[in-house]
């Protein structure tokens, strides 16, 4: 026994408690030596009020995460290395046959990370914890620390996502489900367009394409195919240039300024299923793409096959270079994407931005007063370089973007070249390109034949309402079907939730469940 890392030791309640055997000879118990029961008890009583995941480092006995198990409705997972030998001298059957419980052993961060974003549901689940089993850790702080940091790491990705739903998750509802209409002529982008997209030319609209647009003209000229962001869509009207495609991926109806007073006829427009509807109706030639909103991949699978486009960048620039990747782009220049405020200006001019102002100014708010509020909205980070003369101000939002772009043109085939500005600096750096991933199989259905957008929305109205009520482990309970429909809730239940935090998990389904029937059904009507 004295060769093994771990000895089990009697605590005077008569429970088996796991000590290490330290090379010194001395042992090191993992929990109370009185009651570790009643320690774990005391543990969880603690942190318990809406716990929803809790992450424990280090196993030990396991009696605090079986407290948790018991006494909440918590996901539970466990984190521990070197533990094949303590799996062997004690048993955990009840704790490794729990549903809610998961176990890594060993973890890279990696896996650490991958497992917390699949299994931690804001949505549904109250807060997550970090509750170390100090006794544990403390024999191997490295080890851990690491852990602690990946843990904080996939939390910080899954609450940035839980952010964006909270704010647009009854908005992207509404808006899908209204565009299933216009969708139904739609079909796959690539067999549409009879001009060539080798060569492309992408235009943002930061104000470096002030300085750029003769260029971007001249690339128009010579044979490029033009792809401009719905923002840069009127500055290339009023310079005489009529862009091949315009790319809109913004649910919220302020995009309607970019469009306004502008001659579309002719233009291939292409929109998010998510768009404001009011947005298609605009186009002679519109266009719907799937995102990666999960209503917009289910009716994809079970009724639409809409073009799936990476749009996970969080802007229209990164969807433009999404878009033509897609569509075989082999050359591809970039016009306007500063990502970045050069001196006080934040578009081109001739974007929605100046007319939207100039028509709110008063007396009390003026223009200028108005370009400021919005220019100083979020703060100014530091140069990167540590300089302080710049002509440039990035925020951590227009940084999230540039390096997003950066890691997407990374991976792409197609030579990527960003035309001279003043803005932010895009760093270009060409990596193997990784095996394409094969699409998630959870929404691979077999859809019904020629069914109507409206066939689609009545059977989709009906599956949601026979939706079982909340039980505990809900979504376990759910079959495979009924799991598709829920998650295509989930954008909506956090929405919900943003606005209601005292409704409890039972309430936010029934409400979220209610909310989308009656509006499919004005839909309907």
């Amino acid at each position: 026994m004295n060769n093994c890392r771990y000895i089990i030791l009697e605590s005077r309640s008569g429970d088996k408690v796991p000590a290490f055997f330290l090379q010194s000879g001395e042992t090191k118990p993992l929990h109370s030596m009185i009651d570790p029961e009643k320690e774990a008890s005391r543990l969880v009583s603690s942190i318990k009020e809406n716990l929803g995941f809790a992450v424990f480092l280090g196993l030990g006995g396991g009696f605090a995460p079986q407290k948790a198990l018991e006494e909440t409705d918590a996901k539970v997972l466990v984190i521990d290395f070197n533990i094949k030998e303590l799996v062997s001298l004690i048993n955990y059957k009840s704790l490794f046959s729990n549903e809610r419980f998961t176990l890594l052993e060993d973890p890279s961060c990696e896996e650490i990370i991958k497992i917390i974003t699949e299994q931690y549901n804001p949505h549904l689940c109250g807060n997550l914890k970090i509750i170390p089993l100090r006794t544990r850790t403390d024999l191997n702080p490295p080890l851990f620390e690491t852990a602690a940091t990946a843990v904080k790491e996939a939390v910080e990705i899954v609450s940035k996502d839980y952010s964006v739903q909270a704010h647009f998750g009854k908005r992207w509802f509404s808006n899908i489900i209204r565009n299933v209409k216009t969708a139904g002529s739609n079909k796959e982008i690539k067999i549409n367009f009879s001009f060539s997209v080798k060569k492309t030319a992408i235009a943002a609209a930061g104000p470096s394409l002030d300085q750029q647009i003769q260029s971007l003209s001249e690339h128009g000229k010579n044979g490029f195919c033009i792809i401009c962001t719905d923002t840069a869509l009127p500055v290339l009207l009023h310079n005489g240039i009529k862009p091949d495609i315009v790319m809109s991926i913004d649910c919220q109806h302020i995009s309607l300024n970019h469009f306004f007073g502008c001659n579309l006829n002719g233009i291939n427009m292409i929109f998010d299923i998510a768009s404001p509807p009011m947005l298609p109706r605009l186009a002679s030639s519109p266009y719907f793409i799937a995102s990666g909103h999960p209503l917009a991949q289910y009716l994809t699978a079970a009724w639409q096959p809409l073009p799936v486009l990476d749009i996970s960048g969080g802007n229209v620039t990164y969807a433009c270079l999404s878009l033509a990747d897609y569509l075989g782009a082999e050359n591809i220049t970039l016009f306007g994407a500063d990502f970045s405020y050069i001196k006080s200006r934040t578009y081109a001019k001739g974007t929605y931005i100046y007319p939207f102002f100039e028509n709110r100014q008063n007396r009390f708010s003026p223009l200028e007063a108005l370009s400021s509020a919005f220019l100083y909205r979020s703060p100014f980070l530091p140069a990167e370089d540590g300089s302080k003369n710049k002509n440039y101000y990035e925020t951590s939002s227009l940084k999230f973007y540039r390096k997003k772009l950066e890691e997407k043109a990374s991976i792409m085939n197609a030579q990527i070249t960003i035309a001279h500005g003043q803005g932010a600096k895009i760093v270009l750096t060409k990596k193997f390109k990784t095996a394409e991933k094969s699409k998630n199989s959870f929404f691979q259905i077999t859809k019904e034949k020629n069914i109507s957008g409206i066939d689609f929305l009545e059977q989709y109205r009906k599956d949601i309402a026979s939706l079982p009520e909340y039980s505990l482990n809900y979504i376990n309970k759910l079959n495979n079907k009924e799991k598709q429909i829920f998650t295509t809730l989930l954008p909506g239940i956090s929405a919900l939730k943003h606005r209601n935090q005292q409704l409890k998990t039972q309430e936010l389904i029934e409400k979220i469940k209610h909310h989308c029937i009656d509006e499919i059904e004005k839909v309907l009507n």
